[in-house]
């Protein structure tokens, strides 16, 4: 497995730390642990924290509990998705928490594990499941969903615009035998694209693989659902900060974070009405991208997208 980064550390702590500072005994919710890299790095600048982590991964839980035991029960780790939140927080104790933290989308732990079946650059079965303990893998999808709910996916998750001619052929295919291979996927989706759409923008089966993956776990609406619970999770002055690794994802949280941070007093009126005033404050104006030494150090941090927004009020 190559050496885990986490994807702009220090910034995330820094926006953190001051709904942290807030309390003499903070509470701090990793909502998609991975591996541990930020809690890690939390628990051990904060003495007095708390870190409830959470990831619907097993494998990750248990190689971030190993990781995190040192701290005691300082880590309260969970096997949730993250849309979950609400009761994860309540099963540990707590009514409100001071900071939230979503590193959203594929890890590398599962990008690195080839049996996974996330990755188009080697073999594998195509699984794709963050959970592996249960639910649809991409090749039930693949092989038992309809053509149009096949076109839906890879555009609605992908945004391919060659999605009707790649699930033709994905059909074709699958009624000579079932699908399951990456590799096999991959060439199937780089032979029915124009030959001058595959010299440019990197692999072309990337699209419709992340599509597929968005579909086996229902990303986009799993965060839909967590958003609006862990603002209801943060006490006045708790921070919520979201990274995203792709526009769909992005587009949701910034959609959510305006509509957060939006005055329910009409624009017209000189004075805020009581009780319509916006109840959270943006804490970064629009979004943050990784430096270029971050990205030269870990190239999985060129696309990401970090927000932040802060309770201002109950």
């Amino acid at each position: 497995m190559a050496e885990h980064i986490s994807v702009m550390l220090d910034r995330c702590i820094a926006l953190l730390s001051p709904a942290i500072e807030k309390t003499d005994n903070p509470v701090v919710v990793d909502a998609t642990l991975g591996l541990g890299g930020h809690t890690e790095a939390l628990l051990k600048k904060f003495p007095q924290l708390v870190v409830i982590g959470i990831d619907r991964d097993r494998d990750a839980l248990a190689l971030a509990t190993s990781r995190l035991v040192q701290f005691g029960s300082r880590f309260r780790a969970f096997h949730a998705v993250y849309d979950e939140i609400g009761e994860v927080i309540e099963k540990s104790g707590f009514t409100k928490v001071n900071g939230i933290l979503f590193d959203l989308g594929i890890s590398s732990m599962q990008i690195d594990e080839i049996e996974r079946g996330f990755s188009y650059s080697q073999d594998a079965p195509l699984d794709m499941r963050m959970d592996r303990s249960g639910g649809r893998t991409a090749a039930d999808i693949i092989n038992n969903y309809s053509r149009d709910e096949l076109i839906a996916i890879l555009r609605n998750y992908g945004e391919e615009k060659f999605a009707p001619r790649i699930v033709d052929a994905i059909i074709r295919e699958r009624t000579k035998a079932p699908l399951n291979s990456t590799a096999y996927l991959a060439a199937l989706v780089k032979e029915n694209i124009p030959a001058a759409t595959r010299r440019t923008g990197g692999n072309p089966a990337k699209r419709t693989f992340q599509a597929l993956r968005i579909a086996v776990n229902d990303e986009l609406g799993a965060l839909a659902r967590a958003l609006p619970a862990s603002l209801d999770a943060l006490m006045v002055g708790g921070r919520l900060v979201v990274m995203s690794f792709q526009s769909l994802e992005d587009r949701i949280v910034k959609e959510f974070f305006v509509k957060a941070t939006t005055s329910g007093t009409p624009r017209e009126l000189p004075v805020e009405l009581p009780g319509l005033a916006a109840k959270f404050s943006l804490v970064v104006k629009s979004s943050e991208t990784a430096t270029e030494r971050e990205i030269d150090e870990n190239p999985r941090s060129q696309s990401v997208r970090l927000r932040a927004i802060e309770r201002v009020a109950a």
